[in-house]
């Protein structure tokens, strides 16, 4: 008798941060603030930077309140900004962000914010525009700009091109938390040696993580690295320790898996004799 493959669930913290949208009438009105604040800012510089971008943030002694999109950044950012930063994340556990749609309550914490990090690549597809016009009135920023363009995964099935998944892949997050560094030092240089001091001892925890998995991973045999999950999130992963990657949806959630896409799935399942499929909470 066939066992059936053990269905686990991966932490939602380690995949991706879906949330409700609010009432439209209320989220209109938010987007019309916003884009009239836009047009209002728009003679003070270049749309990627701001006076207080150019100048640095007028924070003195106060913490500075950082809005990020997922969790994964809130975390690199708390760790390299320590004490002087005051960190909000919008998408909490078992979000996903290629359909999160922001809230008015979103657009206001936004707002309040000193300085905005958000991944790019277009992993948060419906907050573009609101990136845009932030762009125009304070400090705001994709952290995947701080990664070599050579080291991302061309997607001919995804609308930037590249998958936005890269925190999977220690090594090419390390650059994100460097970028992260030059920025608050840039903006905040009174406090910049607290920052690189920070970066660096994280930057060792990450290194020690990078370690730790590879070391882990060789302890399965090469025929059983195979990761089956619900979407094909995890090509960073799978590149950087040695796993064959299979997922029954595209990048982004927001393709749909056809009956085939099933049927096929279910077929390398049973051929390759899989033990343990990981399915996402978000999904």
């Amino acid at each position: 008798m066939k066992t059936a493959p053990r269905i686990d669930r991966l932490p939602t913290s380690a995949v991706h941060p879906d949330g409700k949208s609010s009432r439209s009438l209320i989220r209109l009105a938010g987007w019309l603030l916003l884009v009239c604040l836009g047009f209002w800012n728009a003679g003070c510089g270049r749309p990627q930077e701001t006076r207080a971008d150019a100048a640095g943030l007028e924070v003195g002694e106060q913490p500075i309140r950082v809005v990020t999109t997922t969790g994964m950044i809130a975390d690199a950012v708390k760790h390299v900004g320590g004490a002087r930063v005051s960190v909000t994340a919008l998408m909490g556990p078992g979000v996903d962000p290629h359909l999160y749609k922001a809230s008015e309550g979103d657009v206001a914490r936004l707002a309040r914010a000193d300085l905005i990090f958000y991944n790019g690549l277009h992993l948060e597809g419906k907050m573009v525009e609101i990136f845009e016009q932030m762009k125009r009135r304070k400090p705001t920023f994709a952290v995947a700009d701080g990664v070599d363009p050579g080291r991302l995964i061309h997607s001919e099935k995804f609308a930037s091109s590249h998958d936005p998944h890269i925190w999977f892949d220690v090594r090419i997050w390390q650059p994100v938390v460097m970028y992260i560094r030059d920025v608050l030092a840039r903006l905040d240089p009174k406090h910049a040696e607290i920052y690189r001091e920070n970066a660096a001892a994280y930057l060792q925890e990450l290194e020690a993580l990078d370690r730790y998995v590879r070391s882990r991973i060789a302890e399965i045999p090469p025929q059983r690295r195979v990761l089956i999950t619900a979407h094909d999130a995890f090509e960073y992963f799978g590149r950087a320790y040695g796993l064959e990657v299979h997922g029954l949806q595209g990048i982004s959630t927001a393709s749909e898996a056809g009956t085939a896409d099933v049927q096929r799935l279910a077929d390398f399942i049973v051929q390759r004799k899989i033990p343990a499929v990981f399915v996402e909470t978000s999904v």
